[in-house]
């Protein structure tokens, strides 16, 4: 990350570690940044993250956010865990159920079962 010094880079740094993206000065944003503005001048951007790697860092963030690992967590907590990441999109990319699954320590038939339950 940028040592932000203006302080909306300063004020964005948690959402781009959030969104495993980076923030960069105002002479290095390019296409397919989002500029940022302060009063009509571009001060930085955000550079978000290619699809690689999207799933893990989705995974990392409901962890956190439940405040455990998924091998840890509670078949309540599985459940709801699973809701968030049905509710972020990440069952829609190749694979994730096994990965999720794999993650949980519970058949990939247990993940479409807390799948189902939700909907």
């Amino acid at each position: 990350m940028v040592s932000a010094r203006h302080p909306l880079l300063r004020a964005l740094e948690p959402v781009a570690e959030s969104l495993g993206g980076e923030l960069v000065g105002p002479r290095h944003v390019r296409a397919g940044d989002v500029p940022l503005e302060w009063e009509g001048v571009v001060v930085g951007g955000l550079r978000l993250p290619g699809m690689q790697g999207s799933l893990e860092r989705m995974m990392a963030g409901v962890e956190h956010e439940l405040g455990a690992a998924f091998a840890r967590m509670s078949r309540e907590q599985k459940q709801l865990a699973v809701r968030m990441l049905d509710d972020r999109g990440a069952f829609a990319l190749r694979r994730s159920v096994e990965s999720v699954a794999d993650a949980m320590g519970v058949s990939r038939f247990t993940i479409y079962n807390y799948l189902n339950a939700a909907g």
